[in-house]
């Protein structure tokens, strides 16, 4: 599935890598569902890959309820 509902707004794979990077990115994957709950409200969390620069892909993570989000970076 390409787009989700976050926060109670249709996004796109685009907007979700947006919000978790706080930056446009180049390229992104579609939105699936990420395997663990939220560590803030226990809210379901999806995950989208992307790509913020040209040498680099992240997998990002956000709640669909809360202001939550993390990537995969170290």
């Amino acid at each position: 599935m390409s787009n989700r509902v976050v926060q109670g707004r249709m996004v796109t794979p685009g907007t979700l890598a947006e919000l978790i990077e706080g930056s446009p990115v180049l390229e992104t994957e579609d939105i699936t569902d990420a395997d663990r709950p939220c560590p803030e409200c226990d809210g379901d969390v999806i995950e989208v890959g992307y790509m913020p620069s040209v040498t680099e892909f992240v997998t990002g993570y956000k709640c669909q309820d809360c202001d939550w989000s993390d990537d995969d970076r170290e």
